[in-house]
């Protein structure tokens, strides 16, 4: 008998790491990093799936629905990271994005043995959470095998929700039916099975270009600024003035000007500024255009002409 994980290519050897353990310090980071070397490019690869993961994402966004994550042990943590940090790097409800991991929030810092080897589970998730429509189920598994993950978007896609898989192993050896699949075969670890490594970093990369994009779609940043941002403290308060005064080459004094109008909103006060517009006619806009700042200012500029 033999075993079909092993056949994964998660766990195959690598043959440039066979000596590691007798390696100096310097020669084991410098395969590390020659093995790191590798990711963007197999990433670049697989562009037009994430470019259509990510449509699916902007659409779920545009219909109040969700991005949920469904992953275990590293796959899960990511998830459950890139989540955590779209709050409070754009100002979006938590709600928007979710992050979920087999065994629940104690698998976060203590791994649950056997928490991801059950499909019922994951399928009973997204009943608790009530996926509909309008959601994008995206299950991370490198391995491609998870069952906890693949319970997941079954059960997902059997509610209508759109459904993107991502794993490190290649298309060829996945069996479930998704709308998207993000395939990214970096090769073998480093250390042979610890996915946490090239895996993991490929998973890391490929969910930050996910979300970060939707949420520049979502009016989320003008130019390359976090703009979506009310002062609300000392070092926030700096920060907006800042943006302000870079966006409109205004001195900082006539920013906190514009941002005492703007009732501390960036956002409002840009519209303020780049179309002279009153601040309540600047808040209507932006209503207006789901809070795309550049959409509200073409607008009232186009009014003017």
């Amino acid at each position: 008998m033999t075993s079909k994980l092993g056949k994964l290519l998660t766990e195959q050897r690598n043959p440039n790491s066979m000596k590691l353990d007798s390696a100096s310090i310097r020669d084991i980071l410098e395969i590390i990093n020659r093995e790191d070397h590798i990711i963007a490019g197999r990433i670049a690869e697989q562009m037009d799936d994430i470019t259509q993961a990510t449509e699916l994402v902007d659409q779920a966004f545009q219909n109040n629905g969700r991005l949920i994550y469904v992953g275990a042990g590293t796959s899960g943590r990511l998830g459950v990271l890139d989540a955590s940090e779209i709050p409070p790097t754009f100002n979006a409800s938590p709600e928007r994005v979710q992050g979920f991991i087999a065994g629940g929030d104690t698998a976060l810092r203590t791994a649950v043995e056997g928490a991801e080897d059950f499909p019922d589970d994951g399928r009973k998730l997204m009943d608790d959470i009530g996926v509909t429509t309008n959601d994008v189920v995206m299950g991370i598994a490198t391995s491609g095998v998870t069952p906890y993950v693949l319970g997941a978007l079954e059960r997902g896609r059997e509610l209508g929700a759109a459904t993107v898989f991502f794993t490190c192993t290649d298309r060829s050896h996945i069996d479930i039916k998704v709308d998207v699949l993000i395939s990214v075969p970096v090769g073998p670890e480093v250390i042979t099975g610890s996915t946490r490594m090239k895996s993991g970093t490929a998973t890391k990369m490929v969910l930050n270009m996910i979300t970060t994009t939707a949420m520049v779609k979502r009016g989320k940043v003008y130019e390359n600024l976090m703009v979506d941002l009310k002062a609300t403290n000392i070092k926030l308060e700096d920060r907006a003035r800042r943006i302000v005064s870079t966006i409109t080459s205004c001195s900082y004094e006539e920013a906190t000007e514009l941002l005492a109008q703007a009732d501390n909103y960036v956002k409002v006060a840009l519209v303020m500024y780049k179309s002279h517009a009153a601040a309540e006619q600047s808040r209507l806009y932006l209503d207006r255009f789901q809070g795309n700042v550049r959409q509200a200012i073409d607008e009232l500029e186009k009014g003017k002409q």
